[in-house]
């Protein structure tokens, strides 16, 4: 009896240390397989689709400067600038050398030449008369004591009008004073025209603030054309009525223009070019 049971004590000791070693370790019945060798490499497959354009990367480095381009073409003539400070006087020249010496001198009938010395003069006057016919009727041009006006029946806009008088050795009239502001307006009733281009134009600065400059760059001082004061318009360029009344208009309007020339101080007066 003590046999039987000491063995039934045996089997279920041996069944519990089975039961626990399964509890413990529940890979040891599964199938699992054991991983074989590495293989070789297989062939390279085909080049995929292009993916989604990435973020923009961070700016590159500057590159080196190219070379420089060609040349461009001239531009546009920019506004004259104020007219400079007059410079210094420069130091005198050498002396030349001297001349030869001339052929003495005959008597003077001093008599027979202030006889003729009148008759000189009277044909001086008639030439003098006879060129301000040619200068005033047969070019139809206007003065004043040290100015010439001519008008220019040619239509162009401000910039252009303003260019060909220069060229003709001129600038746009500047009517600075009453008499030649009336003399101007004149000038334009009796060509039959009712308006003509000025050389007064309006500027403005930073503030937004308007004055008012004459061809040669200086500013419009005390004498002006308006009628009672200048109007509020965003119009620059100036118009001379045959009233005598200024008036603006826009600049790219096309109009005939009136161009003053100053006198030569030396050969008592010279003509403007008559070029087109």
């Amino acid at each position: 009896m003590a046999t039987k049971h000491s063995k039934r004590l045996t089997n279920c000791f041996i069944l519990l240390l089975v039961m626990s070693f399964l509890s413990a370790s529940p890979e040891v019945c599964t199938n699992s397989l054991i991983p074989g060798a590495k293989g070789d490499q297989g062939e390279i497959g085909d080049v995929g689709e292009e993916g989604v354009i990435g973020k923009a990367g961070p700016p590159g480095h500057p590159g080196n400067a190219g070379d420089a381009g060609i040349k461009g073409d001239m531009g546009h003539i920019g506004k004259m600038g104020p007219i400079g400070d007059k410079g210094d006087k420069g130091d005198p020249g050498m002396d030349g050398p001297g001349g030869l010496k001339g052929t003495p001198g005959s008597t003077c009938d001093c008599g027979r030449y202030r006889r003729l010395v009148g008759p000189i003069d009277i044909n001086l006057d008639k030439l003098r008369n006879a060129l301000k016919f040619v200068k005033n009727v047969l070019l139809g041009l206007r003065e004043t004591e040290e100015r010439y006006y001519l008008l220019v029946k040619e239509a162009k806009m401000f910039q252009e009008a303003s260019m060909n008088c220069r060229l003709r050795g001129g600038v746009l009239a500047m009517p600075k004073t009453p008499n030649t502001n009336q003399i101007l307006a004149d000038y334009i009733s009796q060509s039959h025209l009712t308006r003509v281009y000025v050389g007064v134009k309006a500027n403005s600065d930073t503030n937004g603030t308007r004055s008012y400059m004459y061809s040669d760059s200086t500013p419009l001082q005390t004498f002006s054309g308006w009628s009672d004061s200048p109007p509020s318009t965003n119009s620059s360029c100036v118009e001379l009525l045959s009233s005598g009344t200024w008036a603006h208009t826009q600049c790219d309007n096309s109009m005939f223009f009136i161009c003053e020339f100053p006198k030569s101080r030396r050969r008592g007066g010279i003509a403007p070019t008559l070029v087109s």
